[in-house]
């Protein structure tokens, strides 16, 4: 049998961001359209009906968790799509048609106990600033808007719905130093009997 070794790495220096403030990043809190999905909407005559998301995505999101670091969803929209999606990969804590995306992550950090220093967020457009400049480790997906990319420590390589997540997630675990336990550990399927990641 082959022996299993993480070959996923990531530059020193920004490991080094992305480990937080002294005692490490506690929660990673994404956006929704253009970071868990490509940002397209598709709307038919009776409103939003679907949305495309990542299974690599979703299998990081599960894998963060596993990993001590508490998956948030606050989006500016809301549809019956992403509450599946969301509850599918059994993230507890989110925030639908957040209006004030400030507003609505400060709540969640008050409920956890958390102060932003703790907090990493993946975002892509303006809405997503405030957040974005508050927290410990900021990144957005490729396909973010410039003024996001311009202050975020990391652009993934990847755009938001195609592996943006999945990367982010990844960083995340290799800079708290549990990624590897997680491959080796992990090799199963962490959805307990429901929908695929």
């Amino acid at each position: 049998m082959r022996e299993l070794r993480p070959t996923l790495s990531f530059d020193p220096a920004l490991l080094l961001k992305a480990q937080g403030p002294a005692g490490g990043l506690r929660a990673a809190l994404f956006d929704v359209d253009g970071v868990l999905t490509d940002g397209r909407l598709y709307i038919g005559e009776h409103g939003e009906t679907v949305k495309a998301f990542n299974a690599l995505d979703g299998h990081g999101l599960k894998l963060l968790k596993a990993g001590g670091i508490a998956p948030l969803v606050v989006t500016g929209r809301d549809s019956p799509a992403v509450r599946r999606r969301v509850a599918d990969l059994g993230i507890a804590h989110a925030v639908y048609g957040a209006h004030d995306k400030l507003a609505a992550a400060q709540g969640l950090l008050q409920a956890l106990a958390l102060d932003w220093p703790q907090l990493a967020v993946l975002g892509d457009d303006w809405p997503d600033l405030p957040l974005l400049l508050r927290c410990g480790f900021a990144a957005a997906p490729l396909n973010a808007h410039a003024e996001v990319r311009a202050v975020v420590d990391h652009v993934t390589a990847l755009p938001g719905g195609h592996g943006a997540a999945r990367e982010f997630c990844d960083l995340l675990l290799i800079a708290a130093g549990r990624y590897a336990g997680l491959l080796r550990g992990q090799l199963t399927t962490l959805d307990d009997g429901k929908p695929s990641a």
